[in-house]
């Protein structure tokens, strides 16, 4: 687990610069299962971590099982860069597990791609892990003092190793999954490959989500064999043609044989806190949640914005490509038109070959490009669905002024974000969360808007149609849903309040 060392104040951030990561929270990682003895599971994990390529973009692996044997591949870079027919071809099975990566805990190297694979005197796992084990360095200090030696430095191969652990001392496959389990703490969906079948599970919150889903007929009996698929999102599903069936449930694990499904609550205490982030911003606007897809709620979001931060403007636009549902839906609520003034080049990536300092001064823009007929002479309000940083919104702004907008207003479809993530988003330190040491009216100002505003928690809540009380929103209230070790929230927080917000201005 990597703990860093403080950095400069968000506020004293030169937001000309290049900011040295992206200005966004980094999405968390994609998991994905398939348990389907007649097809070909490597290439359709090849496809459904293709769906989720959105949640990470650092490594790709896939591990299938033919008989109870162990094929693996992983390696850094997207999953096309990653993986080709040849390399699936060498991936036999019936059923497989795959990842996409995003760095949380543990740095993006190779050693630390997943699926990690950890020996058992039954034969060898594979374990895909979306989400942050907040005691791992209690964890990895126990299984040190119990011999294991780590591969990587990432939390995932500690829950690979206890796991390990507990069926080598004969807790067998669910038994010894459920023993690993109650020894973490924090967020964790988990996708397990065994010799003798699949594990999917969430933590006691469910705080990263996990789907299950079909490919083909439902089975004749409940829960009776059948090709089972097990994905971060549905839209991991969509792409193979597999139906959704319901979430795995917060402190729930199933095990898929050829038997069939078996599903275990092994923890009783469990309370869903979903990441409403996952709402917002993560999540596939395509994928489902609570039986509508999240295009849909985002859409609400943008209808409440309106509600509460109304402007006289000529018209609305959106940061492609996550602030476009919000935006549509402040259109519809205000009556104001919505146009595209920023052309995304979505064919970016992640590239290794970055503009020098002197180009990113006379404006090279990779990503956004205004456009100019659409916004001259116009007072133009744009939506976005959060701030971190604020480097990205001072640039965009600057551009939209420079394409000849009189105007330039901003509207966020969630609150201000004052809080780092402990479960397996990639926030910045607090310190650099503009919001957590700046006023609303000090952010506007440093951003150069004419007004800026972010929705109420209250209406980020309201326009989910769900209980307000089974979403994690610690981000932007500091009210995590455990109990955080010190050491690791040294790492990330000031230990002081944050500045108030001040009202929209």
């Amino acid at each position: 687990m990597n703990l860093r060392s403080p950095s400069p104040a968000a506020s004293q951030l030169p937001l000309t610069a290049e900011a040295p990561r992206p200005d966004k929270p980094e999405e968390a990682c994609g998991v994905f299962g398939i348990y389907a003895p007649e097809e070909d599971v490597a290439t359709l994990s090849y496809f459904g971590l293709f769906a989720l390529q959105h949640r990470g973009q650092e490594s790709a692996g896939i591990a299938s099982f033919d008989q109870g044997k162990l094929h693996v591949y992983k390696h850094m870079g997207l999953v096309s860069q990653v993986f080709d027919d040849s390399i699936l071809s060498q991936l036999p099975g019936q059923y497989a597990v795959g990842h996409t990566r995003y760095s949380t805990t543990g740095s993006s190297h190779l050693a630390n791609a997943q699926p990690a694979i950890a020996p058992t005197h039954l034969g060898q796992i594979a374990l895909a892990h979306n989400g942050n084990v907040v005691n791992a360095a209690e964890l990895k200090a126990e299984l040190n003092a119990s011999g294991h030696n780590f591969l990587s430095t990432a939390d995932t191969e500690l829950i690979a190793c206890a796991m390990a652990e507990a069926v080598d001392e004969g807790h067998g496959w669910i038994n010894g999954a459920i023993s690993a389990f109650k020894r973490c703490e924090g967020a964790f969906s988990l996708v397990i490959g065994t010799p003798a079948g699949i594990i999917g599970a969430r933590d006691p919150h469910g705080i990263r989500p996990l789907v299950l889903g079909v490919i083909g007929d439902l089975p004749d009996q409940p829960d009776g064999p059948a090709n089972y698929v097990l994905s971060s999102e549905t839209c991991g599903l969509d792409i193979i043609g597999a139906h959704y069936i319901r979430d795995i449930q917060p402190g729930e694990l199933v095990w898929i044989t050829d038997s069939g499904l078996t599903s275990i609550q092994w923890d009783n205490q469990a309370e869903r806190k979903l990441c409403v982030f996952e709402m917002i911003y993560f999540s596939r606007p395509d994928s489902v949640v609570n039986e509508e897809t999240l295009y849909s709620y985002r859409l609400r979001l943008g209808k409440e914005l309106a509600q509460e931060a109304p402007a006289d403007v000529d018209l609305i636009m959106a940061v492609p490509d996550s602030g476009v549902p919000a935006a549509i839906g402040f259109s519809q609520a205000s009556h104001i038109p919505y146009a595209e003034g920023l052309i995304k080049n979505r064919y970016v990536g992640r590239t290794f070959i970055q503009p020098t300092q002197s180009m990113r001064e006379v404006g090279i823009r990779m990503k956004l490009n205004p456009l100019k007929d659409v916004l001259e002479g116009k007072r133009v309000l744009i939506v976005d669905d959060s701030i971190v940083r604020g480097t990205t919104s001072y640039k965009i702004v600057k551009a939209l002024r420079e394409a000849g907008a009189t105007e330039v207003h901003m509207r966020i479809s969630s609150p201000p974000v004052t809080h780092p993530c402990f479960f397996g988003i990639d926030t910045d330190d607090q310190d650099q969360l503009i919001a957590a040491n700046m006023s609303v009216a000090e952010i506007s100002k440093k951003i150069g808007v004419d007004s800026l505003a972010y929705l109420s928690w209250e209406g980020m809540l309201k326009a989910t149609e769900q209980d307000p009380n089974s979403f994690c929103s610690a981000c932007f209230t500091g009210d995590y849903p455990l109990e955080i070790p010190d050491p690791y929230k040294r790492s990330k927080l000031k230990f002081e309040d944050p500045k108030p917000t001040a009202a929209p201005v």
